[in-house]
């Protein structure tokens, strides 16, 4: 290998829950290859009480429990002893949405602590007394953080050198370019009277680019306004805030 291999250490309750997806297709063979490795860490086994306690009632009464401090710290700081280079991730719904840049980031580094919270969430007092950068993986809430770890890695995984097949195979997904992506079509081509677009079937590789490039900016536009509101594509804004593209003079 030309490079350090990407190392992901879980902190869960649930290890028996990996590799689970990753263990097969991409990050499957990676992982048989050696090209990143995992290892799925018991929380429970930072407990110091005869029945390993993880969680207690929360503060001020409510319903549910929470992942104590003191468990916590003792399993962050065994998982950054072993390795202190790695960035220490928290899946929480509260977190910075995660990103296509900051997946990127990540794939380029040692790899990953990832925290996966359970109940109703991680004492605060751990997030404010360790460096733990907090990720969401969207505006929903799952029964524990296992699976966006799960998401997290494969996002991940996928962009390690050697990989994925081609070198360029990721370069024109979506978010990479601040878009979604363009359509895409293979054989046969004519299926229930729709045929492949002609410009795929020129030839001609400036006129598909164009072609390419037109479908991603139109389908961002409008699918994810959000996303063209910051690309550098939509030149003017609308009193709403929405920006409009720049019309030729």
């Amino acid at each position: 290998m030309d490079r350090l291999i990407f190392r992901a250490q879980i902190l869960t309750l649930y290890p028996e829950m990996f590799p689970g997806p990753l263990g097969t297709s991409l990050a499957g063979r990676a992982l048989d290859e050696g090209r990143w490795s995992l290892d799925a860490v018991q929380i429970r086994d930072f407990a110091e009480d005869r029945h390993r306690s993880v969680d207690d009632t929360p503060a001020g009464g409510g319903a549910g429990m929470v992942l104590r401090a003191d468990v916590l710290g003792r399993a962050v700081d065994h998982a950054r002893a072993r390795q202190p280079d790695a960035p220490l991730i928290y899946m929480s719904p509260r977190g910075a949405p995660l990103t296509q840049a900051r997946v990127r980031d990540l794939a380029a580094g040692p790899g990953a602590t990832i925290l996966c919270g359970r109940f109703e969430g991680v004492d605060q007092r751990l997030l404010d007394a360790r460096e733990i950068e907090e990720i969401s993986i969207g505006d929903y809430i799952l029964s524990g953080g296992e699976l966006g770890a799960m998401v997290l890695l494969d996002a991940c995984i996928r962009l390690i050198p050697g990989v994925m097949g081609a070198a360029l195979s990721g370069e024109d997904e979506s978010f990479e370019n601040g878009l979604l992506e363009y359509p895409h079509y293979t054989r046969p081509q004519e299926w229930e009277g729709r045929t492949i677009p002609e410009v795929l079937r020129s030839g001609d590789h400036a006129r598909i680019a164009a072609w390419r490039n037109d479908a991603a900016r139109e389908l961002t536009r409008l699918r994810r306004p959000d996303l063209w509101e910051r690309h550098p594509d939509a030149r003017v804004r609308s009193p709403s805030g929405v920006r409009r593209e720049k019309k030729d003079e």
